[in-house]
């Protein structure tokens, strides 16, 4: 049986029938990197190529190291609000992600896959586990200074009492936020984030906020320019610009025959997705009788107050 692709609009969630070109979804991303590219390049000759090169160090300044410490806590709070269904779906994420095997990935790109095989494949055993999940592709032109690009991700659209909301995850998220000469305590936020982002929009752009004013704060602090795909706008633009839905790759996608190297390297995102995700497990799960026994320390004093005011 031949799996059809499925594309919607953004802000549309009804199944339609589109044919589309090869080249017309994915010919942007060469695009986009040209852009960038050139972006970036005249950042380094006209702002950023010396700045910072001989003041440069990885430790924090006193003022900038309470100044990371405060976004720190506010990243914790923002990662773990989440409500019953969010942590049921990322439950269920990880769960899927630590039992996927590379036999399980299949092709689907000519050149770099950059990971499409295993976004493809979780969201077939998302559907599987009857979750309405599709892969998303967005894409922005350069507006001002923020350059233009495409981003993908995954969906989950919940319906619950004739409303429905998009939860987006995404496998990579980590890597949005890398920066390079990063002070010790940028890194220690940036290892804080989780590895794999299942939430909600507005939760989402709360951690973007929190993030660039972190990059912000490390690269001031070594003296270093703040380039314009570190800002909020670009940030946001991944997840928030026009998308096109589609729940498999079309036939004609799909390729078959001798593994390029884009695809053996997708394999080793997978080899190295799976370990950090576990060990993000493990670390959570060695907090949390912490977690508990600090919600019963302050019942207890809640309640110990209460006995002495009633005294």
């Amino acid at each position: 049986m031949t799996e059809c692709g499925l594309w919607i609009s953004a802000g549309d969630h009804r199944n339609t029938d589109i044919k589309s070109n090869n080249n017309s979804l994915w010919g942007f991303s060469n695009e986009s990197e040209h852009d960038l590219a050139l972006m970036v390049s005249d950042f380094l000759e006209n702002n950023g190529g010396s700045a910072g090169a001989d003041s440069w160090c990885s430790s924090d300044s006193e003022s900038g190291f309470s100044d990371l410490i405060h976004l720190a806590d506010k990243i914790s709070f923002h990662k773990h609000s989440l409500c019953q269904y969010d942590l049921d779906l990322l439950s269920v994420v990880h769960s899927l992600l630590l039992s996927m095997g590379e036999t399980d990935l299949h092709f689907v790109k000519s050149g770099p896959c950059n990971a499409s095989c295993i976004r493809y494949c979780l969201v077939k055993l998302l559907r599987l586990s009857g979750y309405d999940a599709a892969l998303c592709v967005s894409r922005w032109q350069r507006t001002g200074k923020v350059p233009g690009g495409d981003h993908e991700y995954i969906d989950v659209v919940n319906y619950n009492n004739g409303n429905s909301e998009r939860l987006i995850i995404d496998i990579d998220f980590q890597s949005h936020f890398e920066i390079a000469r990063a002070v010790d305590s940028y890194d220690q936020i940036l290892n804080s984030l989780p590895v794999v982002y299942v939430g909600s929009l507005s939760r989402l752009k709360q951690l973007l906020q929190l993030m660039v004013e972190a990059a912000r704060s490390s690269l001031k602090q070594n003296s270093m320019p703040f380039p314009p795909w570190r800002s909020l706008a670009y940030l946001q633009a991944k997840w928030q610009s026009p998308y096109q839905r589609q729940i498999a790759p079309l036939e004609h996608d799909i390729i078959g025959g001798n593994v390029s190297p884009g695809h053996k390297q997708c394999k080793g995102h997978l080899r190295r997705l799976q370990p950090s995700l576990q060990s993000e497990l493990e670390a959570a799960r060695l907090l949390k009788p912490m977690n508990i026994d600090n919600t019963r320390r302050l019942k207890h004093d809640r309640a110990r107050r209460s006995s002495f005011r009633a005294l």
